[in-house]
C-alpha cells in the first residue's frame, strides 16, 4: 500500500513538472515582441498605425534588426489625415501608404537626446527623402509635427510619436500647386505673373527653399478675382507684385513660427504672424489677419501653408 501511495505522489510531481517544463519551454519559444512592430501592436493608440503596416506589408520589415527610429502618429493624427477608419486605409494603394509610412522611418537610432537644438536639420529617411526636425524650447518637431511622447524603446529601435501624418513631397512648390484643384486660382496667377518680366512660377520651381503662403480659390475670389478668367486679364506686373509678397526665403514651417514676427518676403515687404487664436499671418495692405487653414504642406523646395485672404503689401 505504500509502494502504491508514493507511486501516485511521484507521477503527479512528474505530470506537473513535465507541465511547467513545457509551459517555460512555450514561452521561450514566443517571447513576448519587443520589437517597434511589437510595440505598435501592443499599443491601443496605434491601432490604426498597425492596420497601415499590415496594409503596406511592413510589419515584418520593423521587426527586423533595424535600428530604426519612427516618427510614429496616433490614432489621433490618421483621424486628422482623414484615415480613420481601417476601410480607408486598405483602400490605398499599398506603394503610397508604404511610401508614406517610411517617410516616418530614420535607418538608424535617434533617441530624444541626441537630436540637436537646431531649426529645421534635414534627415535622411528610408523612403530616400529628408524630413526636417526641429528642437527648441518648444519641443521636438519634423516637419511641423510635434513630438508628444518621446523615446518610447524597442528591442531594434525607438519610436517618437507624433501629432500628425507627414506626407512626402511630391513635386516642387508649382507641382504640388497644380496638383490640388483647390490652388487653380494660385495657378493660374503665377501662370499670368509669369508673362511679365518677373517668372514667378521659374522662381517656385527654383532650388529655394522657399515658404509660400498660399490663398486658394476662394481667397482669390473674395480678393475681386471671379474666375481665373478674370486673372488671365489682370497686369502680370501687379500680379508678380502680389505673389512675390505671399513667399518668404527659407523652409518655415508652423512650429518656427513665433508671435509678432515680421517675415521680409521675396516682393521686399514685411508680413506679420500671430499666433493667438491660431497662427495667422496679416499683410501691410490688409485690414486684418489671414488664417493658416492647412500647415506644412512639404515639396521638394519648402513648404506651403494654406490662407484663406490674398495678401496685400499695401493699403
Amino acid at each position: 500500500m505504500k509502494t502504491l501511495q508514493f507511486s501516485k505522489f511521484t507521477a503527479v510531481v512528474l505530470l506537473c513538472f513535465f507541465a511547467l517544463f513545457t509551459s517555460c519551454k512555450k514561452n521561450n519559444d514566443n517571447p513576448q515582441d519587443q520589437t517597434i512592430t511589437g510595440v505598435v501592436v501592443g499599443n491601443a493608440d496605434f491601432s490604426l498605425l498597425e492596420a497601415a503596416l499590415i496594409r503596406a506589408n511592413l510589419t515584418a520589415t520593423l521587426q527586423g534588426n533595424g535600428p530604426f527610429t519612427v516618427f510614429a502618429p496616433n490614432n489621433a493624427a490618421f483621424v486628422a489625415a482623414g484615415l480613420d477608419t481601417e476601410a480607408k486605409i486598405n483602400a490605398m494603394p499599398v506603394e503610397t501608404l508604404a511610401k508614406i509610412l517610411l517617410y516616418h522611418v530614420l535607418p538608424n537610432r535617434t533617441p530624444s537626446s541626441a537630436i540637436p537644438m537646431a531649426s529645421n536639420t534635414a534627415v535622411a529617411t528610408a523612403a530616400n527623402l529628408n524630413v526636417f526636425v526641429t528642437k527648441n524650447s518648444s519641443g521636438v518637431f519634423v516637419n511641423g509635427a510635434a513630438v508628444t511622447t518621446a523615446d518610447i524603446n524597442a528591442s531594434n529601435g525607438v519610436i517618437h510619436v507624433i501629432n500628425k501624418v507627414i506626407m512626402p513631397p511630391s513635386g516642387n512648390i508649382v507641382e504640388t500647386a497644380q496638383a490640388n484643384e483647390n490652388f487653380s486660382f494660385l495657378v493660374a496667377a503665377v501662370l499670368r505673373a509669369s508673362q511679365g518680366n518677373t517668372n514667378v512660377a521659374q522662381i517656385l520651381s527654383g532650388a529655394g527653399p522657399y515658404t509660400v503662403f498660399a490663398p486658394t480659390n476662394q481667397a482669390f475670389i473674395n480678393a475681386g478675382f471671379a474666375s481665373t478668367a478674370a486673372i488671365a486679364a489682370a497686369d502680370p506686373a501687379v500680379l508678380a507684385n502680389i505673389l512675390t509678397y505671399h513667399v518668404v526665403a527659407g523652409r518655415v514651417f508652423s512650429s518656427d513660427l513665433t508671435e509678432g514676427a515680421r517675415p521680409t518676403t521675396l516682393q521686399s515687404g514685411n508680413l506679420t504672424i500671430t499666433l493667438t487664436g491660431g497662427a495667422k499671418v496679416k499683410g501691410n495692405g490688409n485690414p486684418s489677419a489671414s488664417t493658416i487653414t492647412s500647415a506644412n504642406l512639404v515639396t521638394t523646395n519648402g513648404v506651403i501653408h494654406v490662407i484663406d485672404q490674398v495678401l496685400l503689401p499695401s493699403n
